[in-house]
């Protein structure tokens, strides 16, 4: 059987931080980072892809604004503005990678699921929301918001009067349709699954699926979704070629090569970022704990050099 590989694409595959946004700047982003895929299709790896949604999602919220404002649209919740995200990333990768498949006279069948993700609604992460979405408020637009839509919010840290809605982020800890993601790999299948982190759901009392009001972390889901179907490799690819100690300071120092041991010292040292490595590493330490033979984290175009990107293992 062939190996079985997870992508987790960063949110700078699909879209740059200094970009608008136009379909024209994702489409050329999503081509650039898929070519750099394209070494292990030819080795015959099976490919899984997962991808964020961060920008994604808030322009869908902003537009719920817009139309509530203007036009008396209802406003969507939450899970169905991760889904349309969704089926949007997934449709864009789909006719993307198809394109680059033709020029290279590959012939791989691609498949997009738009994917719930179960998480447990007793999460302590729902007593504290931390995940910014949507667009900025003035304190008393804020205000207003909480009382009529309960919505929580947070002050922006580096802007006067300036404030986010924020929600929960919990552990996801089951992917729906796990076992046919699964199947439709192994077949040789090139599957687009737990996009954005999947669609935040649980299951009710009596077995039915309810929605929450949630985003989860993709590399996590990502992370998940690998060990569950029995990946040997989980790759997330971020916008550095490796993980680095002491990062962007003079002492920088880059790790090619941790196992277990190693990465649970640095974190207890504090040595990766709150807000955007140390999620990497724990997703990335959760899959080799999981079974996961390694994971990789490195810059999408380095995916095909071995000489770079942080290698992380049970053991030496």
């Amino acid at each position: 059987m062939n190996k079985l590989a997870v992508i987790a694409l960063g949110g700078n595959a699909l879209l740059r931080g200094n970009q608008e946004g136009t379909i024209q700047q994702q489409e050329q982003n999503t081509y650039e980072t898929l070519k750099n895929i394209l070494f292990l299709i030819k080795q015959g790896y099976n490919i899984v892809l997962g991808h964020g949604n961060g920008p994604q999602v808030g322009n869908i919220l902003m537009r719920n604004d817009a139309g509530e404002e203007i036009y008396k649209i209802p406003q969507m919740p939450l899970d169905i503005c991760v889904a349309d995200s969704q089926g949007g990333i997934g449709y864009m990768i789909e006719k993307i990678l198809r394109k680059i498949l033709k020029e290279e006279n590959i012939d791989r069948n691609i498949i997009t699921i738009v994917s719930q993700v179960v998480v447990d609604k007793n999460d302590n992460a729902f007593n504290n929301p931390t995940k910014r979405v949507g667009k900025l408020y003035t304190k008393k637009q804020a205000d207003e918001l909480n009382k009529k839509k309960g919505w929580i919010f947070k002050e922006s840290p580096k802007m006067d009067d300036a404030w986010r809605r924020v929600v929960p982020s919990p552990k996801p800890i089951e992917i729906i349709n796990e076992k046919i993601i699964k199947e439709l790999a192994n077949a040789g299948n090139i599957v687009i699954a737990a996009g954005g982190g999947g669609i935040p759901v649980y299951y009710d009392n009596n077995g039915y699926i309810n929605s929450l009001e949630a985003v989860i972390d993709k590399d996590s889901a990502s992370s998940l979704l690998a060990s569950r179907i029995g990946a040997s490799e989980f790759y997330i690819l971020t916008d550095v070629p490796y993980v680095y100690l002491n990062f962007n300071k003079p002492n920088q120092k880059a790790l090619e090569f941790i196992d277990k041991k190693d990465t649970l010292k640095y974190m207890e040292q504090k040595a990766f970022g709150e807000g955007n490595m140390l999620p990497k590493i724990k997703a990335a330490l959760n899959f080799i704990e999981n079974g996961g033979e390694k994971s990789i984290i490195t810059e999408a175009t380095k995916l095909a050099n071995k000489k770079y990107g942080t290698k992380i293992t049970l053991n030496y």
